[in-house]
């Protein structure tokens, strides 16, 4: 089932999604069952993968040089993907990312995918270079979004980037794709960043999962946008709980967005980060909840791994 067809059967009834990220390589995927048996109790409508690119790591030599080599610290989207989905009969949701990938790379993982009925994507560029910030793409890969998206909807039309396939099968990938109520950090502007956004619905996208935002009116004037630039497909809430002092500082340097000043307040006024997580599992709490009451009822959490406070935002709104 696809996601606009998940939220269109739900009547309006509050869901709540999650976003997970692959456990590091070498770690036993049961760091991940862990999790999920907790959150489960929910009935998430589905649960997201994060897809990882390659990192430069430096490795201390015995003269105590550093030699650069490159790793990719959390491989395994496909399979945790495949693995989910087939022990908690639940929609999963890789993402697909032009970082680090190239088109025939992209290309065998879509088709690992549909082998294993897995037609829900949510297609991103990726992150930037770790140390500089800069987004790199691969040479023969993708550099937006948007070519991952017309890459995947030719497939859907039977068309391969591998020119001599036989007999080629369309595919059924439903799309979705991340919209910024603050605007992408690298967008010119609000209005440049919504004409980007309306470029991948045209060209096939069904439903918008939000970056993370503290300030619900953020968001409503951002759907607002959205339908006065004729994007009439779902938007759905992105939500992360502020769970360390360090995220006031961290989260709009990394992810240029802002911190209302109720919510830096409160955290200001915390002794140390149980306080603050807590102050956390509140603010995002209220956010839920107005959302909900507002005609928004399924929302997305951002896990970043970690589930005892997104249990009791959960037990808060459901």
């Amino acid at each position: 089932m696809t996601i606009p067809e998940l939220i269109s059967q739900s009547n309006g009834k509050a869901r709540i999604s999650y976003e997970l990220l692959p456990p590091v390589k070498g770690s036993s995927i049961e760091t991940i069952f862990s999790t999920l048996d907790r959150l489960m109790l929910f009935q998430p409508p589905f649960i997201n993968i994060t897809y990882h690119r390659e990192e430069v790591s430096y490795v201390k030599q015995a003269d105590g040089s550093l030699i650069p080599s490159v790793v990719r610290k959390r491989p395994g989207t496909v399979g945790i993907a495949a693995a989910i989905q087939a022990r908690y009969k639940v929609d999963v949701v890789p993402h697909i990312i032009c970082g680090g990938f190239t088109k025939q790379e992209t290309e065998d993982a879509l088709i690992d995918l549909d082998f294993l009925g897995i037609t829900n994507l949510l297609v991103v560029r990726g992150d930037g270079d770790k140390i500089t910030g800069r987004f790199t793409p691969n040479p023969r890969g993708h550099r937006y979004a948007s070519g991952l998206i017309d890459q995947i909807m030719a497939m859907n039309r039977g068309i391969y980037h591998e020119q001599y396939v036989e007999n080629p099968t369309r595919t059924k990938f439903s799309v979705g794709v991340a919209g910024y109520p603050e605007k992408h950090p690298e967008s010119p502007n609000a209005e440049q960043d919504l004409l980007f956004l309306k470029e991948k619905v045209d060209m096939g996208a069904e439903y918008i999962v939000t970056q993370m935002f503290y300030d619900n009116e953020l968001f409503f004037n951002f759907v607002k946008r959205c339908r006065k630039a004729g994007i009439h497909i779902p938007v759905i809430p992105g939500i992360k709980p502020i769970t360390t002092k360090e995220h006031l500082n961290m989260l709009p340097r990394t992810f240029h967005l802002s911190i209302p000043e109720p919510l830096v307040r409160e955290v200001n006024n915390c002794k140390d980060n149980k306080q603050v997580k807590e102050v956390g599992v509140q603010w995002a709490s209220g956010q839920i909840k107005e959302l909900i009451a507002a005609g928004h009822p399924f929302v997305h959490i951002y896990t970043m791994g970690k589930v005892d406070h997104i249990v009791k935002i959960s037990e808060n709104v459901l």
